[in-house]
């Protein structure tokens, strides 16, 4: 399928905010406020790496992205930092009009869901019943981008651990209450599974690539910023692009 159009949907694991913070190709205002709107951006979040590739940083990727495969592709990314399932329904959806045309969609979603319910240091019956919750909001999300765009590819991405296993994020998950990782891989297993049975829709799995990458490895070999270790630095947003790639091998070689 020749693709005329490309969409991210999702929270800041397809935006350029922090990648290019990283790298520091920024505007002084966008590092001082942590803030998109406030100047320039560089275009190096992992949705704007899959669209065109950033050459001089990732020459490895020269002559494989979206614009070398299908030149006539165009891309919009609606993607927020701190998006949730609720935010995807609610300011994400109603920016894409309902159409036919061939289309690439990728969604980054279900991450801040599942830390606002940790945060809540819920008993633990409780937590499987809000992640049993929040795994049909997702699963209800797909279906509605399969409706406003049924002739589609749709690419979802599991969401990452920045503690490896450790059960431990500085700055989120560093007291005396650990991270219910078990929580998370349920969420994870249901992606996969929802993947696997609904047409065109392949899988990204930044979950497993990514251990080893966080708070347990070197600093060259993160793939998290290191300000803020829930979100991806420029090479975890070329990691996730990389994901991304390959998913949409398997799908359209399928």
């Amino acid at each position: 399928m020749a693709f005329t159009r490309y969409i991210a949907l999702g929270d800041s694991m397809s935006i350029d905010l922090y990648p290019a913070l990283d790298a520091g190709e920024i505007e002084v205002a966008v590092a001082l406020e942590w803030d998109s709107r406030a100047g320039k951006v560089a275009p190096l979040g992992a949705a704007s790496l899959l669209h065109r590739n950033a050459d001089d940083r990732f020459p490895e990727f020269i002559g494989n992205d979206l614009v070398s495969r299908y030149p006539e592709i165009t891309m919009v990314n609606v993607a927020e930092d701190g998006a949730t399932i609720g935010d995807v329904f609610g300011s994400q959806l109603p920016q894409i009009p309902v159409s036919d045309d061939p289309t690439l969609l990728t969604l980054s979603i279900g991450g801040n869901d599942l830390l606002s319910a940790f945060a809540n240091k819920p008993v633990a019956s409780l937590l499987r019943q809000v992640v049993r919750d929040v795994a049909e909001a997702y699963e209800f999300l797909v279906e509605s981008v399969r409706r406003t765009r049924p002739n589609s590819t749709l690419i979802v991405t599991t969401v990452y651990d920045p503690s490896d296993d450790t059960r431990k994020i500085p700055g989120v998950f560093d007291g005396n209450v650990p991270l219910p990782l078990e929580s998370l891989a349920e969420f994870n297993d249901g992606i996969r599974a929802l993947a696997a049975g609904t047409p065109r829709t392949g899988v990204a799995d930044v979950y497993r690539h990514f251990l080893g990458h966080g708070v347990t490895a070197e600093e060259p070999q993160r793939w998290y910023w290191k300000r803020s270790w829930i979100e991806p630095n420029a090479e975890g947003a070329s990691e996730i692009r990389r994901l991304w790639l390959d998913a949409l091998d398997d799908v359209t070689r399928d």
